[in-house]
């Protein structure tokens, strides 16, 4: 079981070890510093969230377009699979009040071991969790380590999470640290399951499951831009939905998306 999750082992002590440094150097910085820290890493994250939502949907279309006539109509309906996994992750989560939840779950924290501003703290460890949990890197990292033991994809993204725990543990304070938490949950159990389920989840599946990714990414940006507050945590149910979406349709109608041995 450990080739299956040392990967994410590895990723949690580079966020630890960039929020540390981070932490340090945010009792140094004046707050200007600390806040145009906080939107260069907005317009990477953006960067990353087009790379994802839009440069990974244009080539998984490409790589499954079927010939013909029924390929003329084929990226519309992977957009609507995509679409309604957001929509219908978006009800799921406002339902089931996953952003109050988490920013409930940082304020406990905060309360048990934080000091300072427990609402700063809430989104730093909201905020540093979906960045560090959402994308291409982190699906296919998990995928990768718990279904064929190979850390690599993990591994290069640790040394990105490094460098981004620490601006954003500069910008937004400990809540960033208590994150790492996040990462071995999430990326521990998505790396256990892609250990025995992994051959039963399509490759049309999972790069849909990156395109949602980035839009949760565009979402986060804007956060951290202090251009919207969007819940995002209200949002990440539809992360796991394009699955169980082109499952359904691939029931009912074979070969509607799944076009080669995807």
């Amino acid at each position: 079981m450990w080739s299956a999750v040392n990967g994410t082992v590895f990723n949690a002590i580079a966020v630890a070890i960039g929020s540390g440094m981070g932490l340090v150097l945010s009792g140094r910085l004046p707050q200007r510093y600390q806040r145009i820290v906080l939107d260069a890493l907005g317009l990477v994250t953006i960067t990353l969230g087009v790379d994802a939502g839009v440069n990974v949907l244009n080539a998984t279309i490409a790589a499954y377009r079927p010939p013909g006539d029924a390929g003329k109509t084929y990226g519309a309906t992977l957009a609507m699979v995509t679409v309604g996994s957001l929509l219908l992750g978006c009800l799921l989560g406002t339902r089931l009040r996953l952003q109050e939840r988490v920013e409930g779950l940082g304020h406990a924290i905060h309360r048990r071991f934080g000091s300072g501003d427990a609402g700063a703290f809430a989104e730093g460890f909201l905020t540093a969790s979906v960045i560090f949990c959402v994308g291409p890197l982190t699906l296919l990292g998990c995928f990768a380590n718990g279904a064929d033991g190979d850390p690599s994809l993990l591994m290069i993204k640790s040394l990105l999470d490094a460098f981004c725990s620490m601006a954003l543990a500069a910008g937004l304070g400990w809540g960033v640290m208590f994150s790492v938490a996040t990462v071995l949950g999430f990326q521990g159990g998505l790396s256990i399951l892609a250990h025995f389920f992994a051959e039963a989840i399509p490759d049309l599946s999972q790069q849909l499951m990156n395109v949602v990714g980035g839009v949760l990414l565009i979402a986060t940006a804007l956060v951290l831009l202090e251009i919207k507050r969007i819940p995002v945590a209200n949002m990440l149910p539809g992360l796991f939905l394009p699955p169980l979406i082109v499952w359904l349709m691939e029931s009912m109608a074979p070969g509607t998306l799944i076009t080669r041995g995807g």
